[in-house]
């Protein structure tokens, strides 16, 4: 019965089935097959998972993020990025992966990150000569810095399945979100200094004190967003859901001193994050009807069995995840795939030793990847539409950056310092 369950899901994903209605179809076949729960149970089960207070944080972010991208930040970020690092080897490389790194502490979005700093870089870089594959890639691979810089809509979505803390989950990610950033501007930068004489790539121009503190203080507006929002957090002034609401009220207020947030974009924004959010929650509450199913049935207990006789070593078990969540990453989305293996896969790595703010980090920076692997990659596509390169060209110009990610990945999981670092303090 418990292998017909997991066939029936994967059948239902194969078939492009959307993942809410695989994982509400493959549950009640589970509870026909069980015979011994009457399937009005689905629907109480959602309802159950959604009455969360938590959960209100992630329509709050999510509208936070499109006012912050339709308000003119990305503009502000790029030319303070650009006056920051343009001059070096790789500067337009450089300011994309900068930018994205600063907008993703805002959006808490990969693909928002990839289409609002990708209008303007991909178009740019190209003009400077870079390769179309290497500038697409590049800002489709910073963008899934998205997702590990918080705040962050999967570390969220991990600290409810968990039931860690969301702040801790925040806390976590600031290091490895900040150590992926860094092994791309290291690739970057030796990518583009191997390739300045045969493609011609320009050093932007180096900007005087005078330039660079002018543009930082007319992006202060955007960079004091995540400032405030995390700093009221860690410091007690509000929860994570109180601190989303903020983000609104701050991204909604920036908008408008920028003069870029008009009527007509604001609406456009209200009516995107509430598409946005409705798919979400209607992931999260049928993947709560499949966890209450999966707990009932013991199969995380199996599951955790079954490695024992596998590895007892912690080691060898965080290499076969992380494999693990790479393929997953391919074919599933980062939200759902958070929300259906955290409750399944949580119990094993707790049985090993590790620190659950810790497996949270390492589902997420792997499920990152996924944003730029074929055939799921949203990333992917969003910087595709951009470009109006193929898929197929694209990928193949992102494997060099996925290597990075993986070894920063790798160094993430088998060093939990850079996640629990607070924890030691």
């Amino acid at each position: 019965m418990i292998l017909l369950f997991f066939i029936s899901l994967f059948i239902f994903l194969f078939l492009s089935v959307p993942v809410a209605v695989a994982l509400g179809l493959s549950t009640m076949l589970g509870i026909i097959m069980s015979q011994t729960l009457d399937l009005s149970i689905v629907p109480q089960r959602m309802l159950v998972s959604l009455n969360s207070f938590p959960l209100m944080a992630i329509p709050f972010f999510i509208l936070a993020g499109g006012l912050m991208q339709s308000g003119g930040i990305a503009k502000r970020l790029i030319d303070f990025s650009t006056k920051l690092v343009g001059h070096f080897h790789g500067g337009l490389a450089m300011v994309a992966i900068v930018t994205a790194m600063f907008f993703a502490a805002i959006s808490g979005s990969g693909t928002a990150t990839v289409i609002a700093i990708g209008t303007i870089m991909i178009p740019a870089m190209i003009g400077k000569g870079y390769n179309t594959g290497f500038a697409s890639s590049n800002v489709a691979v910073s963008g899934a810095l998205g997702i590990v810089i918080p705040p962050s809509i999967p570390l969220i979505l991990y600290g409810i399945s968990a039931e860690v803390s969301i702040s801790d989950m925040f806390l976590a990610g600031i290091v490895p979100g900040i150590i992926m950033g860094l092994s791309l501007l290291i690739y970057a930068y030796i990518y583009s200094k191997n390739h300045a004489k045969k493609n011609n790539l320009p050093k932007e121009p180096r900007c005087s004190f005078k330039d660079l503190l002018k543009s930082f203080v007319v992006a202060v507006p955007a960079l004091a967003m995540p400032v405030i929002v995390l700093g009221g957090i860690y410091g007690g002034v509000f929860t994570p859901t109180e601190a989303s609401i903020i983000a609104v009220a701050y991204a909604f207020v920036i908008g408008f001193i920028y003069r870029e947030l008009n009527f007509k974009k604001l609406v456009n924004t209200l009516i995107n994050s509430s598409i946005t959010t409705s798919i979400i929650m209607i992931i999260i509450g049928t993947s709560g009807a499949f966890s209450f199913f999966i707990q009932i049935n013991g199969i995380p207990q199996m599951l955790s069995n079954y490695m024992g006789d596998i590895t007892t070593n912690p080691y060898v078990f965080l290499i076969i995840i992380n494999i693990f969540l790479l393929l997953v990453g391919m074919v599933i989305e980062g939200s759902a795939a958070i929300l259906i293996l955290t409750p399944l896969l949580l119990p094993l790595a707790v049985g090993m030793g590790i620190d659950p703010v810790h497996f949270g980090i390492i589902m997420v920076v792997n499920l990152a990847i996924g944003l730029v692997t074929p055939p799921i990659g949203l990333n992917l596509f969003a910087a595709s539409q951009i470009s109006k390169i193929s898929i197929s060209a694209i990928s193949k110009s992102t494997i060099p950056f996925i290597i990075v990610m993986i070894l920063a990945v790798l160094l993430i999981s088998f060093l939990p310092i850079f996640s629990i670092w607070f924890k030691l303090i």
